[in-house]
């Protein structure tokens, strides 16, 4: 890895080479941010370490570290304290280096992986005839979040929504229309073509036929075998039942990307699940040959369990008893296809935690196969989003919230909240509409983000859409209000100039500026933007912090003044760029 060398690489650069000079590991030398701000701005406890494996005292050891420290630049000051903690704070020439470091850079601070890998992002995962709905939104504003951190980060991302477009539903959505619009020629087998351009159905129309297909399909098994039947043709090739199936997955797709635009969202790939029928047969075909697949029951499957295992782990399904691929062998297709087309070093499938025992047998199976290795596959499972009740968010008639119903909910409470605050007031009425979107998608996104991937969260919209607190809206506006300061600083001719950090509030936002890194090493290496939305927040705590107690462009001193316009830049710059991975555009004023 490549990086910028913030605060904690350089001070436990120098640890270490004391450690090092005491005959110790150096690694001994690691350094982190202190748990007493109050008291200092890095500790170190390598001293009780290395004090049990030489015998000595701790508090020893650490007072030798502590005196090869303070010959550094960086180091202010440096103390023992309890058993051996090694405390050192910064002196203002290294807090102003580190500040000019991050002013002058454009990634504002920020490392970069020494090598790049492939890396194949598969999120989104919506079913063919089904509009998007409040259930949809994690995996969407994660896995986005996460492309866009991982291309940042340098790695070369190709991101796949893997739309359901190849299983029951289809042969069940085929049947309903052909009970409804017998007389469509997509149900006549001697039709010789051209099918029509113009879909049958609209997307109204899906939603409709889908439930109610399902539930018959559920009920009646005379039913549920006419739907295999047709699913079993389309995935065969039977033009008709092709030509239909095209027009669903079309007629969804425009609405899909009217989603993904509205909460600035695109995808490289737009595969479905049906495009991975192709490498199907020959993947039977190959595994039986080497004796991987068995005939089992009707149907053709890999066997996954280990002996290790304690918990039971069933084969995967190439192909089921009527002939028909199942969920697994369309995954599998789907690895076989990204191998030959991208090669990636890595792929994250951004899917519901409930997935994960489907993509563990996948997994196996792949490396079974030797496709893809099971170190190369990670599934990034996530929790739910929840109503204030803490059951799955529902409609107040019980029902699933559409998506575009849900971001218009937010943008409605986000021009409430815009009003009451008197923000936007002196903008045009599109632009004011602009900027509440802009809000409503903040509040959306780090609602989401801000939580644990792994963890359900209560979604409260009056809550999120406020611009207090550790809110999407807060943080727009602190970066909002930057914005309006450099315009004014351009006016009246003030420009940026060398950094001299003085007050403890300037300080605390160095710091906070410095501490990008390790947000960004967390984030990336846990896939975890809830560490990035954690950080934005403390900078934007030490931002207004900064604002409050360093006043700029009222200052009568022209060094001070320039220095604080170009901490202040500092920080805008580093917000759009965290936001930025958050998935958060900011708008010009409010």
């Amino acid at each position: 890895m490549t990086k910028s060398q913030d605060l904690a690489g350089l001070l436990s650069d120098a640890a270490g080479a004391a450690f090092a000079a005491l005959g110790l590991e150096a690694q001994l030398g690691a350094m982190r941010r202190s748990d007493r701000p109050d008291l200092a701005d890095f500790q170190c406890n390598g001293a009780m370490a290395a004090a049990k494996k030489l015998g000595k005292n701790p508090r020893e050891i650490a007072s030798a570290v502590v005196e090869a420290l303070k010959a550094s630049p960086l180091v202010a000051s440096g103390d023992v304290a309890g058993p051996g903690f090694i405390n050192v704070r910064l002196s203002a020439e290294g807090l102003n280096k580190r500040a000019e470091e991050i002013a002058a850079d454009a990634r504002a601070g920020a490392w970069r992986v020494e090598t790049p890998r492939r890396v194949v992002m598969d999120f989104g995962g919506w079913n063919v005839a089904k509009e998007m709905h409040i259930g949809h939104l994690r995996s969407t504003v994660i896995g986005d979040s996460l492309q866009r951190l991982f291309r940042f980060m340098g790695d070369a991302v190709t991101s796949d929504v893997h739309l359901g477009d190849w299983g029951l539903q289809m042969g069940q959505l085929i049947n309903e229309v052909k009970l409804e619009q017998p007389g469509l020629p997509y149900f006549d087998a001697g039709f010789a073509g051209p099918y029509p351009d113009v879909s049958p159905v609209t997307m109204d129309d899906l939603g409709r036929l889908y439930p109610l297909a399902s539930g018959k399909s559920k009920t009646d098994e005379a039913r549920r075998d006419e739907d295999r039947k047709a699913t079993q043709e389309l995935q065969s090739g039977r033009p008709g039942y092709r030509a239909l199936w095209r027009h669903f997955c079309n007629v969804t797709r425009v609405g899909l990307e009217r989603e993904c635009a509205s909460l600035g969202v695109k995808f490289d790939l737009w595969k479905g699940e049906s495009d991975a029928e192709p490498f199907i047969p020959e993947i039977v075909e190959d595994l039986k040959a080497r004796s991987i697949s068995e005939f089992d029951a009707g149907a053709w499957i890999v066997r996954v369990a280990r002996e290790t295992d304690k918990k039971e782990v069933p084969p995967i399904i190439l192909v089921n008893r009527d002939g028909a691929i199942g969920y697994h062998g369309s995954d599998l297709g789907t690895i076989v296809d990204r191998k030959r087309s991208i090669d990636p070093q890595l792929t994250l499938y951004v899917v519901d935690q409930r997935q994960a025992l489907h993509f563990e047998q996948v997994f196996r199976a792949s490396d079974r196969a030797g496709y893809l290795p099971e170190k190369a596959l990670e599934h990034l499972g996530f929790g739910t989003v929840n109503g204030p009740d803490g059951k799955p968010f529902k409609t107040r008639e019980g029902g699933i919230l559409k998506l575009h119903e849900f971001i218009g909910q937010a943008d409605a409470t986000a021009m409430a909240r815009m009003q009451e605050a008197e923000l936007g007031a002196d903008v045009s009425e599109a632009e004011r509409a602009d900027i509440a979107h802009k809000v409503a998608v903040a509040a959306i996104k780090f609602s989401d983000l801000s939580n644990v991937r792994t963890t359900n969260y209560i979604f409260d919209l009056e809550r999120f859409i406020s611009f207090e607190g550790k809110t999407g809206p807060y943080l727009l506006y602190a970066a909002v209000r930057v914005k309006s300061l450099a315009r004014r600083a351009e006016a009246e001719g003030v420009k940026p100039g060398p950094i001299s950090v003085e007050l403890d509030a300037e300080r605390a936002l160095v710091l906070a500026l410095d501490g990008f890194n390790d947000a960004l090493r967390g984030a990336y290496e846990k896939r975890m933007p809830h560490i990035l939305c954690d950080h934005a927040y403390t900078l934007g705590q030490a931002f207004s912090g900064f604002y409050a107690a360093a006043p700029i462009l009222v200052e009568s001193d022209p060094v001070k003044k320039a220095s604080r316009l170009a901490l202040a830049l500092a920080t805008l710059k580093q917000l759009e760029i965290v936001l930025g991975l958050i998935g958060i555009d900011i708008p010009e004023r409010m």
